[in-house]
């Protein structure tokens, strides 16, 4: 029905940069947020950053100032540029979605399958 595909995750060394794309596609009416959740392993997931489709944006406190999240309301795609990588960001990263699917009054939430953020020298 709907399906969220990220992209450009992978092996970084501390310091360096990564940028994470993540395409929504399906039975979509419209879109109002997108963004990115975390999971490292034995800990909770949580939330990275956040955006509406007003441009509203939110983020955790531990990424402020080195991650930076968008979106091109045309591709239905939001983007996560992270700097300053650090090990502790080393997780599984989800794309989500919350959005309207043709023929439904209420919105939904949608999770990609995840991509894979190591931060290691």
């Amino acid at each position: 029905q709907v399906q969220l595909l990220e992209s450009g995750g992978g092996l970084v060394q501390p310091g360096g940069s990564l940028r994470l794309s993540c395409v929504a596609s399906g039975n979509i009416f419209s879109i109002y947020a997108m963004g990115w959740y975390r999971q490292a392993p034995g800990k909770q997931r949580e939330l990275v950053a956040r955006i509406t489709s007003d441009g509203t944006t939110n983020y955790a406190d531990a990424v402020k100032a080195r991650f930076t999240v968008s979106r091109d309301n045309f591709k239905n795609t939001v983007y996560l540029q992270m700097r300053s990588l650090k090990p502790e960001d080393t997780a599984i990263y989800y794309c989500t979605s919350n959005l309207y699917v043709h023929g439904s009054p209420d919105p939904s939430d949608f999770w990609g399958q995840g991509t894979q953020v190591t931060v290691s020298s």
